[in-house]
């Protein structure tokens, strides 16, 4: 009876890696043309690869070859690819986090403007998206928590997506002028703000809204960033340098910006360690590889050598990945009246106006000119990744429905595709050549 069994349990196996590694297939190169597709049109990449991703679900692929589509994606249980897409988001986070310069804020110049951008762009969408969270949610999301949900959309209209900004900008050369300066600045501070407030909006509803089993959530957050600022900062930043200085073994090139096989092991170690213990907080583990990669932000030669070896290869694998693991959840068919659609155009008008509508008045209010408010408030738009993070976090804890989770994909891809015509029409206007302007 056993060999049989044993037989059964191989092939079975055997199955799993067989769907997994189609899937796999099927999404890199997918991911790869969309990217290709999306800057031949003069877009970003990351445009291409959301695109991609839901037109890999049921909103296309399942709806012209239905067949085919439940053969390549539920043959087999989703464990697999969740559990790629999660490692994939903490190596992703780590490595969003390593791209936070705080060396932005001491321009003095620029702290006004940064300040008052940076609250307008939080203050006013959290509040338009907490405003339509708590009168829709009886319609569109029934049943869920009134006041969960109004939270999450509250956070999800309000966060700017760095990383896909910080791609945007280098693309059109704006890195190292002062309103690109800004800018970044600015998304910072709202990335910082926004996953703080992801996290303790997280806390609270795992805690069921009991204000002492919130309280400790929050000290346990609090302590968590505390010690890993003032505790495992300075001891991973010890062991990084004892590492890079010692001799490298047979086999391995030395000197200093490598990421040695050691090092790489550490850091690796490190990010699962954060991980799991943001997990053991309730917090859920991206928060953790987020924030291993905020301490170490000023290791420059860490920072170059991950991107030059592992950075790549999280782009190109393991973030199509997760993009697709998002399309796969989207299903615009579930918008399926007019009244649907008509709830879904105010959700993007009201996130719209409250991230551009409110960064343009800011940029004004501090004396910048009229083009470059359009231009920092088309960048402060920008939601496309951090979204997407936000919007999966609320549908599987269950205060968003399945369709204000299309609504809000929807949402972080307009944004998102707005964001490149806009500064193609407007930079000129303020002085900055284009190159390519279509």
């Amino acid at each position: 009876m056993s060999a049989p069994a044993h037989t059964l349990a191989v092939h079975q196996t055997e199955a799993l890696l067989f769907f997994t590694l189609l899937q796999l297939t099927l999404i890199v190169l997918a991911g790869r043309l969309g990217g290709v597709l999306a800057q031949r049109v003069g877009q970003s990449p990351a445009v291409g690869e959301i695109i991609v991703g839901i037109l890999l679900g049921p909103s296309l692929f399942g709806l012209l070859a239905p067949d085919l589509f439940q053969y390549v994606f539920h043959s087999t249980p989703p464990a697999p690819m969740q559990m790629l897409s999660q490692l994939g988001l903490i190596l992703l986070m780590f490595q969003i986090g390593l791209e936070f310069d705080f060396a932005h804020l001491t321009e003095r110049h620029n702290r006004r403007a940064v300040t008052a951008i940076a609250s307008a762009s939080m203050i006013a969408p959290f509040a338009l998206g907490f405003g339509f969270g708590w009168f829709t949610a009886p319609l569109l999301s029934p049943g869920v928590d009134r006041l969960a949900s109004a939270l999450f959309i509250a956070t999800a209209f309000s966060i700017t997506a760095l990383p896909i900004l910080g791609r945007i900008m280098i693309e059109f050369k704006l890195t190292r002028l002062p309103i690109g300066v800004i800018a970044i600045s600015s998304a910072a501070i709202n990335d910082v703000v926004g996953w703080l407030l992801l996290a303790l909006v997280t806390a609270l509803t795992l805690a069921e809204f009991s204000a002492a089993a919130f309280a400790l959530k929050v000290a346990l957050v609090g302590t968590f960033f505390l010690v890993w600022w003032f505790a495992v900062r300075p001891l991973m930043k010890r062991v990084i340098h004892l590492t890079q200085t010692s001799p490298a073994p047979i086999g391995e090139k030395s000197g200093r910006g490598k990421l040695t096989h050691n090092m790489l092991g550490i850091v690796l170690a490190g990010i699962f360690i954060s991980a799991m213990t943001t997990y053991q907080l309730g917090i859920f583990a991206i928060f953790g590889g987020f924030m291993m990669g905020v301490i170490l932000h000023d290791e420059h030669e860490l920072i170059e050598a991950w991107k030059e070896r592992i950075g790549h290869f999280v782009m190109v694998f393991f973030l199509p990945i997760f993009f697709t693991y998002t399309g796969l959840r989207t299903h615009i068919g579930s918008l399926d009246s007019m009244e649907a659609w008509g709830w879904c155009g105010l959700l993007i008008l009201l996130a719209t106006l409250g991230k551009f509508g409110a960064s343009y008045l800011a940029a004004r209010w501090v004396g910048m000119s009229h083009h470059e408010g359009k231009v920092i408030g088309i960048m402060m738009n920008t939601r496309a990744l951090m979204e997407l993070i936000v919007i999966n976090v609320g549908f599987d804890l269950g205060v968003i429905s399945q369709q204000v989770f299309t609504m809000l994909v929807l949402m972080a891809i307009f944004s998102t595709v707005i964001t490149t015509p806009g500064l193609r029409r407007w930079l000129p206007g303020m002085g900055v050549a284009v190159a390519g302007r279509h």
